[in-house]
């Protein structure tokens, strides 16, 4: 009788990250420990037709820095960030991948993929006719394009995969990477989360909703994760993607190992598409999930990396579930939500906070609660203030919650 395979341990070696607060994984952790936050008015368009006018943009982002020209004209925004974002994280990661490319894939989340660009085409054919369109509009607006041109990019054969859960896509998308690599199934894996959504219907279909921030505040005070004078989120764009490796194969080949994924679990609310259910019952469950998966009680969590989006009813549902999973530990363990800094990038979000959540236990620091003035009465958690907290937590817990009751968490560690 064969005796059962021990599940592989899985490292974090490599971060890429295209951000409104920085590029790499140094001008990330740098956005993050200066804690300013990048929300501003929107400028890509005019959003005079809506009342949600804020956004946090990326500026800095030149596609010809990791594509050359004609591949970079041929791809949209959404997938010129996720092959930016992968590219980074291999060099970060010190990877080489030539005699590993059969075994090697990539898994990506995001919330809407290439959507936006579709509805720029379709401005461009209600303009100038079928003319005026693209041909590379059919191979843009699936949601498996970001992966798939990482894929192409980087000579990648092994398993590729895309999934379209809301908020929670890129949390998921390493999650699932995850599980590939535990099982033997795959050595290394790239996976993240991509997010370009800002083009006018596309925000304005969030804004109709009335799910994202109106505020008359300036407009860096306008995502206030926490705070009792929050409205809303607001929508940003960026991209994640994270080198995830064996972790005795990234020891011996002398990697970088910053933190070690241990622990994912997922459920759903089947509650309600936009509204999370009020007692967070099963955003709870998710987290107990996570903790059983890395064999860890609620107690050694030392700092919880919260999906936090701002929205009133999603920040409250997410105190009871934290409560409800944590138990008394939850009034103890330092919480904090990063989403004041660079807004919600939908789908990327639970990947760059897993690549934060990764970087504050490499780094010895705790991300502060950006525009975190005053608590809603009732919130008993230990939340952490705009600086920051200078400690060494060893057990990160990060969540993501999305639309349609969409719950999932990671628990990182340190090695």
């Amino acid at each position: 009788m064969s005796v059962p395979q021990q599940p592989q341990r899985v490292a974090i070696t490599g971060i890429g990250a295209i951000t409104p607060i920085g590029s790499g994984r140094d001008g990330l952790w740098l956005g993050v420990r200066r804690g300013r936050s990048a929300v501003r008015h929107l400028t890509r368009f005019d959003p005079g037709p809506f009342r949600a006018r804020r956004a946090a943009e990326i500026d800095d982002f030149q596609p010809t820095d990791y594509l050359e020209a004609k591949r970079a004209k041929r791809l949209d925004r959404f997938s010129q960030l996720a092959v930016a974002a992968a590219k980074q994280a291999i060099e970060d990661a010190h990877l080489c991948l030539e005699q590993h490319r059969e075994e090697v894939g990539c898994y990506l989340g995001s919330a809407l993929g290439g959507v936006a660009y579709g509805e720029q085409q379709h401005l461009a054919y209600l303009e100038k006719g079928v003319p005026g369109v693209s041909p590379s509009l059919a191979l843009s607006v699936f949601g498996a394009a970001g992966s798939t041109n990482i894929a192409i990019e980087l000579d990648l054969r092994g398993p590729s995969s895309a999934n379209s859960n809301s908020c929670a896509s890129g949390l998921m998308a390493i999650g699932e990477a995850v599980r590939l690599i535990r099982d033997g199934r795959a050595p290394v894996m790239l996976a993240g989360g991509v997010e370009a959504p800002l083009a006018p219907l596309t925000f304005g279909s969030f804004a109709l909703i009335k799910a994202m921030s109106t505020t008359e505040r300036e407009p860096c005070q306008a995502s206030r994760p926490f705070d009792a004078q929050r409205d809303g989120f607001v929508m940003g764009e960026g991209a994640a993607m994270l080198v995830l490796e064996r972790l005795d194969r990234a020891q011996a080949r002398g990697a970088p190992v910053l933190a070690e994924v241990r622990g994912y679990g997922t459920t759903n609310d089947a509650y309600h598409m936009l509204a999370p259910r009020p007692d967070g019952r099963e955003a709870a469950r998710a987290i107990r999930l996570a903790l059983a998966d890395a064999q860890l009680k609620p107690e050694q969590v030392d700092y919880v990396n919260a999906h936090a989006s701002a929205t009133p009813i999603g920040d409250r549902a997410e105190v009871r579930a934290i409560q409800a999973a944590l138990g008394a530990h939850a009034t103890r363990v330092a919480v904090s939500g990063t989403k004041g800094l660079y807004g919600h990038p939908l789908g990327a979000s639970g990947a760059i906070e897993t690549a934060i959540s990764a970087l504050a236990i490499h780094e010895g620091w705790v991300p502060g609660t950006t525009n975190l003035e005053i608590p809603d009465e009732d919130n008993p958690l230990q939340l952490i203030g705009p600086r920051g907290l200078a400690c060494h937590p060893r057990i990160v817990l990060n969540n993501a919650f999305g639309f349609g009751g969409i719950n999932a968490a990671l628990v990182l560690s340190a090695v």
